[in-house]
């Protein structure tokens, strides 16, 4: 008898149906997608109640943990032609679901931001995503300006999705039982195509803002300036947390016109 994979890449294993059907059902439909894909779907605990509530031949799975693809298709949760046996960061997904899909999963926690930054790069292809992190990613990715959680991701992934926090789940909720809380964020694809600024420039100065978040900007940026340039004041005293992500926005212009 094949035995429930073993935990892999940090994932802890949702055991909860209750919370397992209130995340499927927290997909919207936003963009008007029919495909979604549930990345790291371990033992399926979360996969049976997104075929139950979505048509099956629209629900595919990124998994790549061998033992998991094995168990999935042996209990027969997924259908072998549903299942994407790879890395979801090092694979196009878009040559099975095409150019509009959702994204959900209980993400690993120590790949989490990763995947965040990897859906960030297919904005344009997926218009939602809802997905369960460790809390204070979930918070981090929701926050505001002026908020210690506010970061990086905060500022890139909010120019182009709007971002609700949804709910807090409890570590018994898991098995193993992680030692923090988790927490469900939904980020539904806004109408924004172009920034307004070059982009590549807006990452840089993002990034390079909250690496030395200690900073005020007229600091931490001096590394990136072009030659004679400089932080305008009324930004240069401030600290990468006091902007919001229309300030970046016009900061970059000031620094990198296009």
């Amino acid at each position: 008898m094949k035995v429930a994979p073993k935990k892999a890449l940090g994932q802890h294993f949702l055991i909860d149906a209750g919370i397992s059907r209130r995340i499927a059902e927290s997909l919207t439909h936003h963009g008007g997608y029919t495909k979604l894909l549930e990345i790291g779907p371990g033992t399926g605990a979360l996969t049976v109640h997104l075929l139950d509530v979505y048509k099956p031949e629209n629900v595919f799975v990124v998994e790549i943990d061998r033992e998991s693809v094995v168990y999935l298709t042996t209990k027969g949760i997924v259908a072998a032609d549903k299942i994407i046996g790879a890395d979801f960061l090092k694979t196009d997904v878009s040559a099975e679901l095409g150019n509009c899909f959702a994204v959900i999963g209980n993400f690993p926690y120590n790949i989490s931001t990763q995947i965040l930054f990897r859906v960030f790069d297919m904005r344009d292809k997926v218009p939602e995503l809802v997905g369960m992190f460790q809390k204070e990613v979930a918070e981090r990715v929701a926050s505001g300006p002026g908020n210690k959680d506010y970061g990086i991701l905060s500022v890139l992934l909010q120019v182009f999705y709007d971002i609700e926090y949804l709910f807090t789940v409890p570590a018994e909720a898991f098995d193993p039982p992680p030692k923090v809380l988790s927490g469900v964020i939904r980020m539904k694809r806004n109408k924004v195509v172009d920034p307004g600024c070059d982009l590549p420039a807006f990452i840089k100065v993002v990034k390079t803002g909250f690496n030395q978040r200690r900073k005020m900007l007229r600091g931490s940026l001096k590394s990136i300036l072009p030659p004679g340039v400089a932080v305008p004041e009324e930004f240069g005293t401030l600290r990468p947390e006091q902007l919001s992500p229309a300030q970046f926005i016009a900061l970059t212009n000031l620094l990198f016109p296009r």
